[in-house]
Order: C-alpha cells, then sequence, then structure tokens
C-alpha cells in the first residue's frame, strides 16, 4: 500500500513539474541573471520540494512554496560565495552601480500604481509581478479571462500614460514603447 501511494505522489510532482517548470523558470531568472544557474536553481528547488511533496495540503500553494525554496536557495547560494579580492596597485575608474537608480525606479513604479482603481491594481501585479497567466489571474480574482485582458490592457495604457505625461520624468521614445 505504501508503495502504490508513492507512485502516485511521484506521478503528481511529474505532472506538476511538466505543467509549471516554464513559470518556474521565470520565475528563476528574476533571482539569477544567468539563465545556466536560473535552470540549476528550478533542479535544486525541485529535489528539495519533492521529499514534502505529500506536506504540501493545498497543491494550489505549490507554486509559492516552490519561489520560496527558490528564494532561500538563491540566498544560501549568495551566502556561501567566495569573495575573492585581487589586489592592485591602481584603483579602477569604474563607477560603481550602488542601486540607487534601480530603487529609484521601483519608487517611482509604486507611485505610478497608486493610480490606478484597486481591480486594475491587482491584475497588473498579478500578470507581471507574481508572473500569473491570464487564466490563474481570472481564477484568482473570480473574472473572466476577457476581462482580465481588458482590465489589464486599459490598466497599462492608463501607466503609460502616467509615465509619459505625468511628474515621473520618464520620456517615452517611439522606438522603445511601441505597443
Amino acid at each position: 500500500m505504501a508503495a502504490s501511494g508513492a507512485v502516485v505522489e511521484f506521478d503528481e510532482f511529474e505532472e506538476y513539474v511538466r505543467t509549471r517548470q516554464d513559470a518556474l523558470l521565470r520565475s528563476a531568472r528574476r533571482l539569477v541573471p544567468d539563465p545556466t544557474d536560473a535552470q540549476d536553481l528550478v533542479q535544486t528547488a525541485l529535489v528539495r520540494t519533492f521529499p514534502r511533496w505529500d506536506d504540501i495540503s493545498d497543491k494550489g500553494l505549490a507554486d509559492a512554496y516552490m519561489r520560496r525554496v527558490m528564494i532561500n536557495t538563491r540566498t544560501e547560494w549568495w551566502r556561501s560565495r567566495r569573495l575573492d579580492e585581487v589586489p592592485t596597485s591602481e584603483v579602477p575608474d569604474a563607477v560603481v552601480d550602488d542601486g540607487a537608480e534601480q530603487r529609484a525606479d521601483r519608487e517611482m513604479l509604486l507611485d505610478v500604481l497608486r493610480v490606478l482603481a484597486p481591480k486594475q491594481r491587482q491584475v497588473v501585479l498579478m500578470r507581471h509581478y507574481s508572473q500569473l497567466t491570464t487564466e490563474e489571474t481570472a481564477r484568482a480574482l473570480g473574472m473572466s479571462t476577457g476581462t482580465v485582458k481588458s482590465t489589464l490592457h486599459r490598466a497599462l495604457a492608463r501607466l503609460r500614460h502616467e509615465l509619459e505625461h505625468g511628474s515621473y520624468g520618464y520620456s517615452c521614445k517611439e522606438d522603445v514603447c511601441a505597443a
């Protein structure tokens, strides 16, 4: 009887991996810059998750569980990296990116998201931040997929307009922003 349960568990996990591997890889690419490292991150997370697969009672939360495993794994990798400094006779002239621009962009996006209606904000965040599909977003919000698509379209148009014409200092070049 236990062997039969293990086979069902394995089949269920295998089906999950088969259907969600692309989404998991997209999530991993947001965590690590190198595509090969992203694949390694997904594989490591899957190896760590499989023994605990039957502990996840709501399989609808498996993506969230996997994302957390990937984040923890990436943090472990970061902490265990070797920091080799090479002494040189001259200080390099290169500018060090302190992340200030990235933080400013994030703050600007958070500010501009506030102009959206709550439902529009939810759709944008679920589709672009949480990387859910249109169907997953529709299910989560209790909407039809057509409503999600039209809401997303209107929300992105509003964001684009606010960024171009608002007080955010963003100027859109036609070859870059053409939608």
